[in-house]
């Protein structure tokens, strides 16, 4: 959110200081730090919206191959070809196949990463199966209702040969990577612009949480005093 206010701005328009401190970092962090994507690799993000879509653009930017977004919103495909994903799946429409089925097959054998960003425990569990065995990665980074449990097979852990981990921030470093994202936003070198797709007057508000529920913006600005 911006009041219009604010000193914090380059070209005439504000510096988008929420993606610095939490979606950029995130979801980049996440893909190129704690995953350590490799070039040529499988990706498949559970979850598009504005944290998956960063996690999609750091896959991107460590030469992921194939980058698979799932989600029950279909129209998200098209949003997220613009920030590297090449492939969708709607959950919704598996039929009589688990998910993870549908992406073992589509993968041939199963995703290198798979990253959890909507926060469910069930998804979590998806992902992990759909990961491929003998070195698959599975990233949780969305947050589940407190007190939710996973439930793993302890010969499939050992046996399987993957691995699962949380990914805090991305692994990003606060004093010493922000001011060299923020850095490289000035320079021009960063795009995070791109992660807002629409601005909204205060007392428009009640329109930015249609778009947020219609799976239509990313990011929605809202201006508190704007003509």
């Amino acid at each position: 959110m911006d009041n219009g206010k604010s000193s914090n701005k380059t070209a005439g328009k504000p510096i988008r200081c929420k993606e610095f401190s939490a979606t950029r970092p995130s979801g980049v962090g996440a893909a190129c730090k704690t995953a350590k994507v490799e070039a040529g690799s499988t990706v498949v993000i559970f979850g598009i919206g504005s944290i998956g879509l960063a996690v999609a653009k750091g896959a991107k930017l460590c030469g992921a191959r194939r980058i698979i977004g799932v989600d029950i919103n279909p129209d998200k495909f098209e949003i997220g070809k613009k920030f590297g994903v090449t492939e969708f799946i709607n959950s919704k429409e598996c039929g009589d196949k688990t998910l993870s089925q549908v992406i073992i097959e589509m993968t041939g054998g199963g995703a290198d990463y798979c990253f959890e960003c909507v926060g469910l425990a069930s998804l979590v569990q998806e992902a992990y199966a759909s990961c491929r065995k003998g070195w698959g990665k599975t990233i949780v980074m969305g947050v589940d209702r407190p007190g939710a449990q996973l439930n793993f097979n302890s010969f499939d852990v050992l046996h399987s040969g993957k691995a699962l981990m949380g990914s805090l921030y991305g692994g990003a470093k606060p004093k010493s990577d922000v001011p060299l994202m923020l850095k490289q936003y000035m320079n021009k070198e960063l795009e995070v612009d791109e992660f807002v797709t629409h601005e909204v007057k205060f007392e428009d508000i009640n329109k930015a949480f249609e778009l947020l529920l219609e799976g239509k913006s990313i990011r929605c600005v809202i201006w508190m005093d704007k003509n």
